[in-house]
């Protein structure tokens, strides 16, 4: 039997809070194949947080030169998820208004909703998860904090807890 995974979302920031806004979008397909895209800024997003960039290692200059309007962003995100219906994320809260944020720029409604990644987690899940991401980022080198390689983690923890779970 071929497992389903569910498809994963995480966004990479300026920084939190007040005038943060999303940088890099990364999706873990039901596949498992991950792609993510930098997003170009804004003329109005001018927060930027040094400790943010520390963490996912990506400058502004490089958003201006690399990044995709949010409008191609938008539209990519809605070929790619549009059919699924729901995807989900980790950091929902934070996720979801950086998304939000994305697409009212674009101009553009998402044609998929974002879900909590909890909601699909049994407590025996949850329980484990902490324990099996970190392994998971160990054995494969999995780097942190890049999109892309965040929502595959998501993924590949999400299915190794729900392997240790029914296999008991």
């Amino acid at each position: 039997m071929t497992e389903t995974l569910p498809t994963l979302l995480d966004i990479e920031a300026s920084g939190f809070g007040r005038g943060s806004y999303p940088i890099e979008v990364g999706i873990a397909r039901s596949d498992g194949s991950r792609c993510a895209l930098l997003i170009r800024p804004q003329q109005e997003w001018t927060h930027w947080d040094t400790k943010a960039e520390q963490l996912h290692g990506i400058s502004r200059a490089r958003l201006e030169r690399e990044g995709q309007s949010v409008r191609q962003v938008a539209g990519w995100l809605n070929d790619e998820l549009g059919g699924l219906g729901k995807v989900y994320s980790d950091s929902w809260g934070f996720d979801n208004t950086w998304l939000a944020l994305l697409f009212h720029h674009a101009g553009m409604l998402p044609a998929f909703r974002l879900e909590a990644l909890h909601l699909l987690l049994s407590e025996a899940q949850l329980a484990l998860w902490n324990q099996t991401r970190e392994a998971l980022m160990a054995e494969r080198g999995i780097q942190r904090h890049r999109a892309g390689d965040d929502a595959r983690l998501l993924q590949l923890t999400y299915a190794y807890t729900l392997r240790l779970t029914t296999a008991r």
